[in-house]
């Protein structure tokens, strides 16, 4: 049998031979966790490197070195990822893990138009009362009305207070927008609170995205930043492919996976109960026990043809999900720019952009080695809103030429951070992400993110499907993590390779799966609400709401939540 067709059992004793379709962060983690209890394993990945949207790719080539650094998109290990982190301490780098490659920044910056930045600290709150203190803290100086403010935390509150099947029934069903109560909100309200810091969240739109998954991510970010046991805010040491997916390549390699790089499946045949094989773009056909797939959502929509939707039903959501865009731009600079020591968010910039210099991170990395030696630091931007006319040239970046996307990023950016923090002498090169693409005056993106629209969880299927040997690898998966993200891959990953040990009746440890941690503070309120949910009774906040409206336009301020659970 050849490689490209898969590996019978005999090999591997009594392991199925397992195919895993897709190599980017879903697949290489299905690979590892599988590889690591014994099964063959097969990878086939479309593109020419492994690692998917987390890939290094080549960037500009200006003399006898190698090429600068490019990425789809700068990496963020925020402190709530835990599946991942875990999954790079076990593969080895020199005297370590890759898990040694991921560094803490320090801080996170945010920037408007026309004013100073502004770094947002850490605290410690041990209170319900203290954490609604802090929360505060973060709006202060952003032209937020006080009682505005006042109550977006008490929306924030609101759901550190709601018990699970409340967000999954209720918020589920709202979008943030809503949620939020931003239409009848200020202007400064609507940008900062509503769009701002909202679209900075892997692409997500308030107006469209669910209260329960912006609401659960918003809430880790802020536990992030107020416990300092929780490093906030990670990223790599190197360029994704030097400081990870190399090594996690070759980790790969040393445990017997077979990986076929620029291999694309076209195609699944399935009988009504099983997938019997797979098809290639060179027209040969895997032939595997079990197949993972752990290709983007809109491919795994292309591939669920009839067959396989009646064979395997819970695909035929796929269609009903949608995606959005949000892709890098890397700025090369002959100087190190005078950022935060983290990321940057540019809260009013009409193209979402969040940003990180790289350069600060990568200490044994050496810039000056690659091209002609006159880079110092990479700015590493992404743009989140390609819908929204910029400054510069009154164009959405989806109708923009690629130079055009460059000045208008660039213009955003020099908006908010001034000319003197970014000088135009400072830039020697820029590169955006190869999968933007410009053909007969169109714009089209290989690489758009899955958006979690309200009602879109019912559509998201299980990692095991009902066909007997065809699971699921990837970020549109139902997870805990619920995001668009590295994390929901690794943990999707996770409990496919379960389900297969599952129903092979195999004993082997299963993949650890955890839920998000919120602050134990709140358990007391979240139990009250669940009796109140289960009786039919709303929320405590709720139903206070009417009361302190009108109060509200009384006396044209906001009352106090906290005061509900104290």
């Amino acid at each position: 049998m050849s490689p490209r067709t898969g590996r019978g059992r005999g090999a591997f004793g009594d392991r199925p031979h397992v195919a895993v379709l897709g190599g980017g962060v879903g697949g290489l983690s299905a690979a590892q966790k599988l590889a690591e209890r014994g099964f063959p394993v097969t990878v086939y990945e479309a593109r020419e490197r492994f690692g998917g949207k987390a890939r290094s790719i080549p960037g500009p080539d200006r003399g006898a070195g190698p090429p600068l650094p490019g990425e789809h998109g700068f990496r963020f290990f925020p402190g709530f990822y835990r599946h991942l982190p875990d999954a790079m301490a076990r593969i080895p780098d020199g005297e370590g893990s890759v898990a040694d490659n991921l560094v803490a920044a320090s801080g996170m910056m945010l920037a408007r138009t026309g004013q100073p930045a502004r770094e947002i600290g850490i605290d410690t709150p041990r209170s319900v009362g203290e954490w609604r203190t802090a929360m505060e803290n973060v709006f202060a100086g952003q032209d937020v009305p006080a009682d505005e403010s006042a109550f977006f935390v008490n929306r924030l509150l609101y759901l550190l207070t709601t018990c699970r099947e409340r967000r999954e029934d209720e918020l589920e069903d709202t979008t943030w927008w809503e949620f939020i109560e931003a239409e009848r909100m200020s202007p400064a309200y609507r940008t900062f609170l509503g769009d701002g810091l909202t679209r900075m969240l892997v692409a997500m739109r308030p107006q469209v995205s669910s209260a329960r998954t912006i609401g659960r991510v918003y809430l880790q970010l802020f536990r992030g930043r107020l416990d300092p046991s929780i490093e906030a805010d990670r990223v790599l040491d190197a360029p994704s492919n030097e400081a990870w997916i190399d090594p996690w390549v070759r980790y790969l390699e040393d445990l017997g996976v077979e990986l076929h790089a620029d291999t694309a499946v076209t195609r699944l045949h399935a009988d009504g109960r099983r997938i019997t094989g797979a098809e290639l773009d060179d027209g040969s056909e895997v032939d595997a026990d079990y197949y993972v797939l752990a290709v983007p959502v809109e491919v795994a929509d292309r591939l669920a043809t009839e067959a396989v939707c009646r064979t395997a039903p819970s695909l035929r959501g796929l269609s009903e999900l949608e995606t959005g865009w949000m892709n890098g731009v890397q700025f090369y600079l002959s100087e190190p720019v005078g950022t935060v020591h983290g990321h940057g968010v540019y809260y009013d910039s009409p193209w979402a952009l969040t940003s990180i210099a790289q350069g600060q991170f990568w200490p044994d990395y050496d810039l000056d080695a690659r091209a002609d030696g006159s880079v110092e630091d990479v700015l590493s931007v992404c743009v989140s809103d390609w819908d929204t006319p910029g400054i510069l040239y009154g164009k959405p970046a989806r109708e923009c030429s690629p130079e055009e996307i460059q000045e208008e990023v660039w213009a955003q950016l020099q908006d908010h951070l001034g000319e003197d923090t970014l000088p135009d002498a400072h830039l020697v090169d820029w590169f955006l992400d190869p999968e933007i693409r410009f053909e007969d005056g169109t714009v089209a993106n290989d690489a758009p993110l899955l958006i979690n629209t309200v009602g879109s969880l019912r559509h998201r299927p299980d990692a095991g499907t009902e066909a007997e040997n065809l699971v699921l690898a990837a970020d549109y998966v139902r997870t805990h993590t619920d995001l668009a993200s590295m994390e929901a891959a690794n943990e999707a990953a996770r409990r496919a390779v379960n389900e297969i040990i599952d129903r092979e009746g195999i004993r082997s440890e299963r993949c650890g799966v955890w839920d998000f941690e919120e602050p134990a503070v709140f358990r007391p309120a979240k139990r009250q609400d669940q009796i109140r949910y289960r009786l039919g009774l709303p929320h405590p906040g709720e139903a206070a709401t009417p009361i302190w409206r009108t109060y509200d336009r009384i006396r044209g301020g906001a009352s106090d939540l906290t005061a509900l659970f104290d």
